[in-house]
């Protein structure tokens, strides 16, 4: 046993939550949006300004999520270039497999693949063949046993939500909302998540408004202390950065939860907001105004998944817009600093609790 754990040591193998839950996951995310996400923003441009030349770009982009999101997931493990570049073709293969649930397979596969590299990694004369061998053996075997079933597993659990939120859009607005909003805030990835169970339609309204809370309440609740920078840091780059804040203190915390099981079934039951642009976008908050953007999209140009799911392109009323800009900007920038206040007052928030470092 002691060889094995040295062995594992040696070869930078890390079997932990932080490894595969966190740094992975947070870096599938990262592959995904350079791949599938920024895509689908370029084809849409092109698509409804009709300039062919975008379209074409977006569409290449989208085209190669699955190898993305492996070689992100392999460069968070710390793979070998060898390892890494071989997992291009693993990358394919279990988003290929895996159909909508691809990205949950991508991210089981290729941790388990480039896992297996950095084993074989250096260890024999020969291995420029025997490291690609073996990690394009394990990863693409693999997409073929496990990735359709994972992929079925994934896309029953997401319809789930959807459907469930379709039957009780109050009580799961406001659980999409803050679940999903909780997980923004954390050090996961909410977009890893919602692109894993291909988070669309009211779920996915639901799940943008809970993201937009955290982001914009923390903004704009702690622009006091962070003022500016913070609020452009926090409002379009990640309410992650209050982590170490909440962690100090759990009670700075409870105002953006709050604000996101209000926008959540607002969102749903009022404004029946769907987000039918790609699942990433469900749990991207403001973040790039990466929400709104899918919202947008979704409104014109329905993702793959959120036409499997039965969205269909339509044209957006005064009144999908005014929903669209109250939940992802006006309420949380309104209710959260509310919310906080009173906290402030009895003595729960001080001063200083949400400065960033």
């Amino acid at each position: 046993m002691n060889k094995f754990q040295a062995f594992l040591k040696k070869k930078d193998i890390e079997i932990s939550w932080k490894r595969y839950g966190i740094d992975a996951l947070g870096a599938m995310a990262q592959g995904l949006f350079c791949s599938l996400l920024i895509g689908t923003i370029i084809k849409t441009i092109g698509d409804q300004t009709h300039v062919e030349f975008l379209s074409t770009i977006g569409s290449y982009a989208m085209a190669i999520a699955g190898p993305a999101m492996a070689v992100a997931i392999g460069y968070a493990l710390k793979a070998s270039p060898m390892v890494l570049f071989s997992l291009v073709a693993v990358g394919w293969a279990a988003n290929t497999e895996g159909g909508a649930g691809g990205p949950l397979a991508v991210l089981i596969i290729a941790i388990i693949a480039a896992e297996f590299g950095k084993a074989v990694s250096k260890e024999t004369k020969v291995d420029i063949l025997v490291t690609p061998a073996v990690t394009i053996f394990v990863g693409v075997g693999l997409s073929m046993l496990i990735a359709p079933p994972i992929g079925k597993a994934a896309s029953a659990f997401g319809s789930l939500i959807m459907y469930a939120t379709e039957l009780q859009p109050f009580l799961m607005g406001i659980t999409v909302s803050v679940l999903v909003g909780i997980a923004l805030t954390l050090p996961i990835s909410s977009a890893a998540i919602c692109a894993a169970l291909s988070l669309t339609g009211l779920a996915g309204g639901a799940a943008v408004a809970g993201c937009c809370a955290q982001m914009v309440g923390f903004a704009v609740m702690s622009f006091r202390e962070n003022k500016w920078g913070g609020l452009v840091s926090q409002g379009i780059g990640t309410s992650m950065l209050q982590m170490p804040n909440i962690v100090k203190n759990p009670r700075v915390w409870i105002a953006p939860i709050l604000t996101s099981a209000i926008t959540g079934p607002v969102a749903t039951c009022v404004f029946k907001l769907q987000m039918n642009g790609a699942p990433i976008n469900s749990g991207m908050g403001t973040c790039g105004f990466c929400g709104p953007i899918g919202v947008i999209t979704g409104w014109l140009s329905p993702s793959e998944a959120a036409l499997t799911n039965g969205a269909s392109a339509i044209s957006p009323s005064a009144l999908d817009w005014i929903g669209l800009v109250l939940v992802c900007i006006v309420l949380p920038a309104v209710i959260t600093p509310l919310f906080n206040l009173i906290l402030r007052k009895i003595g729960w928030v001080k001063d200083g609790d949400l400065k960033l470092a």
